[in-house]
This record gives structure tokens, C-alpha cells and sequence, in this order.
């Protein structure tokens, strides 16, 4: 049947739905007209079963979203062609062919008929995924990476037809360029789904593309610089959109997904936009109190103040010496205190020590820190 009589075909009023009949209407018509006409449940009724394929055929139709939209368009600029316009003729004066209305619809139903090429669906480039490794540094501050990407994308040979140059695939026999295939699944309903013989493509390639093979699509490299900002954490999964893959027929590219493994730092952590440092001091400075230098990440070191009497683990800010915040200026230095304890006394280290001892006397640091278990 050749494309202008289908688009002559009122799949709403086959369905006995109106145009702006919702889904679960439409569904709700086909599967009470697919009981009534199923060849199951009328044996040898020819009727029935024509009547069985129409159903089946504008419900493949208007239960897509996007075959209802294309067939709605198609079929309004159809009615334009009717209302008048026989015998139109595209500019370019005499010797130009006859317009057929066919080949609006090309696309849709993919030239039943004729043989007309089927043109390719716009399709979406592949989503692809790949990781970096970056420095502390490059995780605080941010960097810029050159990313080395290998993945499919439309033949530059044939252009994504999979045809050698000079040849052109045909409309495949089978699903007549649709792509799809219906069948009874047995019981009340009919399946919908991609032709067997051309896997869905809704073409058939007889002389496949010597670099691809005929798949329409190729390996290629090519190097992207991306951004990466500043504060990312590691394992982090960084989206890129339209990075990724090159779509087919003018589709959009896909997208990019980095992950990102960050190093860690033998002196800094993290803790947010803050960094994060343990630097040891000694049990004099710590009791007695000092001043002290702590390095900074990407400038010169600071000074903490120490208290006397400063414990074990206590945590000191020094402002505005951390890594650089969204909203923009920088975040704190946290330095952590660990008293060192000596180990390897000299002889006046350790009578001081017992000196301090004796001048200590009988007090701990442990005193009540039993009595709610005694009592």
C-alpha cells in the first residue's frame, strides 16, 4: 500500500477514540476491539481478522508518543495537499516531477510501495563514561584535564549509512521500513516489535561499507580538555552534557560521565572547603605554651598561637588559608595539635620529669573518674 493511502487512514476512528483521546482511553478501546476480533476467538471469519490487523496497526501508532506527534503533523499537512493543491508542482519550472504526497511520509512508514529510502530516525549519540586521576592540588583548586576519548560514532566512510560509498541501503521487505513487526502473542493481544530481518533499522544494507561493515558506526578518537572544579571529591561522577558520543542523522551527542579519583595528600585533608593538617608538638610547648609554623597548601606557612596547658588533639583555625569555595574566597586551615610524648630520655630529661613528678604529689589526672562506678 503506498504511503498516501496510509496517510488517508483515520487510526482514531478505527480505535472509535477522538483525537484527543488520552492513552489509557486508546488503550482501553484496542483491547476490547483485539477481544471482539481476535482470530482465536472468531475461527475462519476473514472480517474478523481484517478488522483484527487494522486495530493492531493504529494501535502501534497512537500507543507511541512519538508516532501519534509525526502521524498528527503528517496527517494535517495531508489535508492541506487535498484542500486544493492537486497537481502542485515544487518550484524549478517545466521538467520537474510531479509532487507526491508520498514523500511526506517517507519517514513514518517508510515508503510502502515504492522503494523509496527510508531516511534515517535522528538519534542520540551514546552516553559514554571514562575516569582521570587528578592531584590534592588539582582537586582544591581545580584544573583542567585533557581527556584521550575512543568510542562508536557514525562511519566517516559512509556517513552512518553502512552502505559503501557509492551505493544506498534498501528499504527492508519485511517490516516495509518501519522497523517493526507485529505478530499475535497469543491470547487477546497483539506484540509490537523490532523487525527480525533488519533489527530494527528499517533497512537492509547489500553492500556493507568496507570500514564499518556495515554497522554505520566506527571507532574514533579524539582528545577533549574538561574542566574539572574546584572542591570535586574522589570518586566523584561529573556530568558533561554533550560530550559523550555523536548522535546519528543530526542527533543531539550524547553525554560524559567522569570519575574522578583524586590522590591523597601526605601533609592536607579535607573536611568541605576546609583543609585539614595534624602537626605534632612537643610536651613543653603544649604545657607551657609556644608559637608555632604550619605549613599551607599554596602560599607561606602560618603562625598558630599554642595555649599552655593546650591537650592532646585540640584543633586551631587559621582563616582563609583552606581551598577555594563555590560561592567564591576560600575556606579555613584546620591544625590539629598531637602532643609528642618523648621516648628517648637523656639523663637531665629524666630528672626534670621526676621533678615534676614529685612537685605533682599525690594528685591525678584520674581522680573521681571512678566514683559513679563505686557508687
Amino acid at each position: 500500500m503506498a504511503a498516501s493511502d496510509w496517510a488517508t487512514k483515520d487510526f482514531y476512528k478505527v480505535l472509535g477514540v477522538k483525537k484527543d483521546a488520552s492513552q489509557d482511553e486508546i488503550k482501553k478501546s484496542y483491547r476490547k476491539l483485539a477481544r471482539d476480533n481476535h482470530p482465536d476467538s472468531n475461527p475462519g471469519n476473514k472480517a474478523a481478522e481484517e478488522r483484527f490487523k487494522e486495530v493492531s496497526e493504529a494501535y502501534a501508532v497512537l500507543s507511541s508518543k512519538d508516532k501519534r506527534k509525526e502521524y498528527d503533523e503528517q496527517r494535517t499537512l495531508f489535508g492541506q495537499f487535498r484542500g486544493g493543491n492537486a497537481g502542485y508542482r515544487p518550484p524549478g519550472g517545466p521538467g520537474q516531477p510531479d509532487f507526491d504526497v508520498s514523500d511526506l511520509f517517507g519517514g513514518l512508514f517508510g515508503g510502502r510501495g515504492r522503494g523509496r529510502q527510508r531516511q534515517p530516525q535522528p538519534r542520540k549519540g551514546d552516553d559514554l563514561e571514562t575516569e582521570a586521576t587528578i592531584t590534592f592540588e588539582q582537586a582544591v583548586e581545580g584544573a583542567t584535564l585533557p581527556l584521550r576519548m575512543t568510542s562508536d560514532e557514525p562511519c566517516g566512510n559512509c556517513h552512518g549509512t553502512g552502505a559503501r560509498p557509492g551505493t544506498v541501503p534498501k528499504v527492508c521487505g519485511k517490516c516495509e521500513g518501519s522497523g517493526m513487526q507485529t505478530g499475535a502473542a497469543g491470547g487477546l493481544f497483539a506484540m509490537t516489535e523490532p523487525c527480525d530481518q533488519c533489527r530494527g533499522r528499517g533497512l537492509i544494507v547489500e553492500h556493507p561499507c568496507d570500514v564499518c561493515r556495515g554497522s554505520g558506526r566506527a571507532p574514533s578518537s579524539r582528545t577533549l580538555n574538561v574542566r574539572v572544579p574546584a572542591g570535586v571529591k574522589d570518586g566523584q561522577r561529573i556530568r558533561l552534557k554533550g560530550k559523550g558520543g555523536k548522535g546519528d542523522a543530526g542527533g543531539p551527542a550524547g553525554d560524559l560521565f567522569l570519575v574522578v579519583h583524586v590522590e591523597p595528600h601526605q601533609l592536607f585533608g579535607r573536611k568541605g572547603d576546609h583543609l585539614t593538617i595534624t602537626v605534632p608538638v612537643a610536651f613543653d610547648e603544649a604545657a607551657l605554651g609556644a608559637q608555632i609554623q604550619v605549613p599551607t597548601l599554596d602560599g607561606p606557612p602560618v603562625r598558630i598561637k599554642i595555649p599552655a596547658g593546650t591537650p592532646n588533639g585540640r584543633t586551631f583555625r587559621a582563616t582563609g588559608k583552606g581551598g577555594l569555595k563555590k560561592a567564591g574566597g576560600h575556606g579555613d586551615l584546620l591544625v590539629t595539635v598531637e602532643v609528642q610524648v618523648p621516648t628517648d630520655l637523656t639523663d637531665e630529661a629524666r630528672a626534670a620529669i621526676e621533678t615534676l613528678r614529685e612537685l605533682r604529689g599525690a594528685t591525678s589526672p584520674r581522680d573521681g573518674l571512678f566514683e559513679a562506678v563505686t557508687t
